[in-house]
């Protein structure tokens, strides 16, 4: 089957900047919205996996992130591409056998505590890995999360950060997770900014702001990395 999947974990965080890469590259997909109580589809009816973020922790025991994660692991067991978003990226090292931890120091927004815009730094592996590949060594990102993941010594790290170390990994040939959020749209901002208490003390204009400093780079980064998980996905 020549589609993707996209599994949304909250109805507010949809698949933004995706679905213009998707739709630019004639690629079909669905999206499932957990958060409206949808039902997951036969795994077989597609040909990659994407699971967007959520304020859910993947050491939840909700029959929710029980469902989602026992799904992950079907789609590692057989192969699947597979890319995760910021909670995405938790379930996957939790589905793959690593550990979901509390981060030191929670990333919030485009700007570091240090008053630094928040960055990840391409590792050696990351620069030839197909994910990253015509990337430059330092990528703008939005950060949005709490906690951190701990891999285990089986997966690749392929970007870090300078708080949250452990940024973008390859849990598998074809399976990989991103802390940060490299979907955002202006136009999600203006909604996350309204709905995400961690976003909502920033104010929307303050985030606007600074999205309009790094838009350019960040829609470019974006969006080349999300067609290279297509190619790896072997939808393109």
């Amino acid at each position: 089957m020549h589609k993707l999947l996209i599994i949304q974990n909250v109805s507010h965080e949809g698949p933004g900047l995706l679905a213009g890469v998707l739709e630019a590259a004639n690629v079909g997909y669905d999206v499932v919205n957990l958060d409206a109580g949808e039902p997951l589809p036969e795994l077989k009816d597609y040909a990659a996996l994407v699971v967007l973020g959520g304020p859910d922790s993947a050491n939840d025991t909700t029959d929710k992130m029980t469902v989602e994660l026992a799904y992950v692991r079907t789609a590692l067991d057989v192969g699947m591409p597979y890319l995760g978003i910021c909670l995405g990226l938790q379930v996957l090292v939790k589905a793959a056998g690593g550990a979901v931890v509390r981060a030191e120091q929670k990333e919030t927004g485009f700007v570091a505590p240090d008053g630094v815009p928040y960055t990840v730094v391409r590792t050696a592996a990351g620069r030839s890995d197909p994910l990253l590949i015509g990337l430059p060594d330092t990528l703008p990102v939005f950060q949005l999360h709490g906690e951190t993941v701990e891999p285990t010594n089986m997966m690749t790290l392929l970007a870090r950060g300078a708080y949250c170390q452990n940024q973008i990994i390859r849990a598998a040939r074809n399976a990989y997770g991103i802390q940060s959020h490299f979907e955002l749209t202006p136009e999600m901002l203006a909604v996350w900014a309204a709905e995400d208490p961690d976003l909502t003390p920033l104010g929307n204009d303050r985030l606007q702001a600074d999205f309009a400093v790094i838009k350019d780079a960040y829609v470019q980064t974006g969006e080349h990395l999300l067609r290279n998980f297509l190619v790896i996905a072997g939808l393109v």
